[in-house]
């Protein structure tokens, strides 16, 4: 390892020599040297090379460097050297920072995330490294996206819960089966790997019945998956018990709201997400949704929007042989217009073809589909279009008055499959700030899906590549059957 160093310190003071004298005052003015005895020739390596050097080395390398003397340990210790080999790693730094400033303390999330210099970087990188990875299983409305936490993407999509048992009373067989089809997917075992599950939002008012009802479903995917020998599941549960007034549970779960804003580098917002069946209007503070405030629900979702396409078609004599067909039209020809009366007069023709053999022409059909979320009467429903609920959402939350700073709701974030046509994130912005009175609209931003359809699963997979995951952010079966004890004996 002294060889190599030397190398390449031969190496690159040549490159210095070759560009300056090195005797010049100026470059020994700018020269830090090292302050150790220990190292023979060594202390006389400028620190700016001496960081060079250690990039080159890697992380590991520098690691066993610490040990040589405390001047080394120092400087190998250094924030940069380390954000340097995590920018280098194949999780984008800026999704890496975020989860690591926001989400390590697990729930309930700080208030104010963690600055970096109470940070140590490399004990991060470290504890990254050591993370073993989870099959990541989120429970969309439509589709079921999973996945090995260290993949890039999904690997796959199958049935979704509602295929195997009615979410609102959960089957444990029906459950396990869906389970296990995946793990066989994955060919993965059970008992070796943590899970990461994504629990569809359901129940979504705040009243006792529906507090009990969300309790009932996560407790009955907890029991199913230890049942099935998993090691751990990530979610928590945090039990506080007041004294004085016998018992005050608290249980936090992940949503696929909750990860979907993640995904967006963000813990606070309101979050639109364009479901299979419903799109649902969810605000959330600091990682938790907020029902208090209320979760706005409109009875329209992909389904709907694949479904007035379709009749359209017919309308039109455009001649399909199946559903697959429409919703691929929709995927790929559809957008929102920002201006719906202004884009009726103009030609927006477009072709797709679905095979070879097959292609097909859209014109009004193109716009006119998205147009449904904001004029629902156009389907022939009687229901709030997409942006009146979102302001309705925010008055609330302004009303409610949770936070000194009530920014957290201005920024709106989109998800869902069907969230990803273009101009849907510029025409619900310009709507809402139509709507609401200047004192709300005044920086409202509306984004779009940061992951395309699968936002909840990447917003997974931040948690679970975090080098906290294993002690803030997973539940052990042992955690879980003490959970219950103390919930009966309360």
């Amino acid at each position: 390892m002294s060889a190599l160093i030397r190398k390449v310190w031969e190496s690159m003071a040549h490159r210095s020599a070759s560009k300056s004298s090195p005797n010049s005052a100026s470059d020994y003015d700018q020269l830090m040297y090292m302050q150790s005895s220990s190292t023979g020739d060594f202390d006389r390596i400028p620190i700016d090379i001496f960081m060079q050097i250690l990039k080159i080395l890697g992380p590991k390398e520098s690691a066993r460097l610490s040990a040589v003397c405390n001047s080394w340990k120092f400087l190998v210790s250094d924030n940069r050297l380390w954000i340097y080999f995590l920018q280098h790693q194949p999780d984008p730094w800026d999704s890496v920072f975020f989860a690591e400033t926001h989400l390590r303390s697990g729930y309930p999330l700080q208030v104010f995330p963690a600055q970096m210099h109470d940070l140590s970087f490399m004990h991060i990188y470290a504890q990254r490294v050591q993370v073993p990875g989870a099959l990541i299983i989120d429970g969309g409305s439509g589709y079921c996206k999973y996945g090995w936490s260290k993949y890039a993407s999904p690997s796959g999509r199958s049935a979704t819960f509602l295929e195997f048992g009615n979410i609102e009373s959960p089957m444990p067989s029906r459950l396990r089966h869906f389970f296990s089809t995946i793990c066989n997917r994955m060919q993965v075992k059970t008992s070796t790997q943590p899970i990461v599950v994504s629990i569809p939002l359901c129940h979504c008012d705040d009243t006792e019945s529906a507090k009990g009802s969300r309790r009932h479903l996560k407790d009955a995917i907890y029991s199913t998956l230890f049942d099935m020998n998993v090691p751990a599941v990530c979610a928590i549960n945090q039990v506080s018990f007041d004294h004085q007034s016998a018992c005050s549970l608290m249980e936090t779960h992940l949503s696929g709201a909750t990860l979907a804003l993640f995904a967006a580098r963000r813990t606070s917002g309101i979050l639109v997400n364009v479901g299979f069946h419903q799109t649902s209007v969810v605000p959330i503070l600091h990682g938790k949704v907020m029902y208090k405030v209320g979760v706005e629900v409109v009875g329209m979702g992909a389904l709907k929007l694949t479904g007035y396409l379709r009749d359209r078609m017919q309308q039109n004599n455009i001649q399909f042989d199946s559903l697959y067909t429409v919703r691929t039209l929709k995927e790929n020809l559809c957008y929102v217009a920002l201006d719906y009366e202004d884009e009726l007069s103009k030609d927006t023709r477009a072709s797709f073809d679905i095979s070879p053999s097959s292609s097909f022409t859209l014109s009004n059909e193109r716009f006119q589909t998205g147009e449904i979320l904001f004029q629902p009467r156009m389907a022939g429903m009687q229901a709030m279009g997409l942006h009146q609920a979102v302001a309705l959402c925010m008055d609330h939350c302004h009303d409610a008055e949770l936070t000194a700073d009530d920014n957290w709701y201005r920024t709106v974030v989109l998800a869902g499959g069907s969230a990803c046509m273009p101009g849907l994130a510029a025409r619900l912005e310009k709507e809402l700030c139509g709507l609401l009175p200047t004192s709300l609209s005044n920086g409202v931003r509306v984004l779009p899906p940061p992951n395309g359809g699968d936002s909840a699963w990447f917003g997974a997979q931040l948690v679970s590549n975090l080098s906290t995951f294993n002690t803030s952010w997973c539940m052990t079966r042992k955690q879980f059957r003490q959970r219950s004890k103390r919930k009966v004996l309360w």
